[in-house]
């Protein structure tokens, strides 16, 4: 990612990412000045602006524009999100995006390897700035992380199945035997909704395990998890044929205190900007990721009405 490419506008201005050191001073120094002409204006206009100023201290932020460089929390176990390549080196889609933010910053990346069980103290302990780490969205991790707005991905509920049955559509399921594991709200859904024979099991290796085995004729989970899977390779005779259900929208975070302060407002206007111009879709399609129709729709609901016209 050398030279400039596509701007990116944020806090107002239009900033060119780049990765030489005067490009990172030039786009820092741009920040700043957003920074306190939007600060200065937040004073300005009426004491509620004023007051949630007062009462953001921007301890993140500032630390980010201090030592000019960012750390992020990743996955490095789930592919094609976060993974590490042949060299160690880790890669990904969520990758693509911490890049994209440290470049817009002019700031140099660290990445930090993180799972689901330490992801959000990472962030409240301040091991790490900001966490893209294929979290969903929930009422109560809103509680400890700032889950920024809007959402960037989702995921939902799907199969994995062998080609060779040539499943379509969701009631191809009906009466038949559907492997699950146990106390996923998946089983219940496909259950009740298309009339499949749910056979519980303890954990997902039994669960695909049994799939492999033909015990069932398809393993029903959260579609990231399923597709995770077919890109490592071991799966090649299988598919995640159906049209994915019930969304569980994903969200970056940054520290809680400081999703209504300027980091918080910083990446939400980046993520508006990545749906708007397709930066979502077009990472989802380099990293070969079965598109999904939420990408689809907020880059439609976000699109430029001016766009096209001259």
């Amino acid at each position: 990612m050398t030279g400039k490419r596509k701007d990116a506008s944020v806090l107002g201005i239009a900033m060119p990412i780049g990765r030489s050191a005067a490009a990172r001073g030039r786009t820092a120094k741009l920040v700043r000045s957003a920074v306190a002409a939007a600060t200065s204006l937040g004073l300005a206009f009426g004491p509620i602006a004023a007051n949630a100023a007062m009462t953001c201290k921007n301890e993140t932020w500032n630390k980010i524009m201090e030592r000019h460089k960012l750390v992020v929390g990743v996955k490095a176990d789930y592919k094609p999100w976060g993974f590490r390549d042949p060299s160690g080196k880790i890669v990904g889609m969520e990758i693509d995006l911490a890049k994209l933010t440290a470049d817009i910053l002019g700031a140099k990346l660290e990445l930090v390897p993180v799972q689901s069980s330490n992801r959000m103290q990472f962030l409240e302990q301040g091991k790490i700035d900001l966490m893209i780490a294929t979290m969903s969205d929930r009422p109560d991790r809103r509680k400890i992380v700032g889950a920024v707005q809007p959402n960037y991905y989702t995921s939902g509920t799907n199969v994995l199945a062998p080609k060779a049955l040539h499943l379509k559509k969701w009631t191809d399921l009906k009466g038949k035997p559907v492997c699950g594991k146990q106390g996923a709200f998946y089983n219940k859904i496909v259950s009740e909704r298309y009339g499949a024979k749910i056979i519980a099991f303890t954990g997902n290796a039994e669960a695909k395990q049994a799939l492999r085995d033909k015990k069932c004729i398809a393993w029903v989970y959260d579609d990231s998890s399923i597709m995770s899977d077919l890109s490592s390779g071991d799966w090649k005779d299988y598919e995640m044929p159906l049209k994915s259900e019930d969304d569980n929208p994903w969200a970056l975070a940054v520290p809680l205190a400081e999703k209504s302060c300027i980091f918080g407002n910083f990446m939400s206007g980046l993520i508006f900007n990545w749906h708007q111009n397709g930066t979502l879709i077009a990472l989802e399609k380099k990293w070969k990721i079965q598109p999904t129709e939420y990408l689809k729709n907020m880059h439609a609901r976000y699109a430029d009405w001016l766009a096209g016209q001259k």
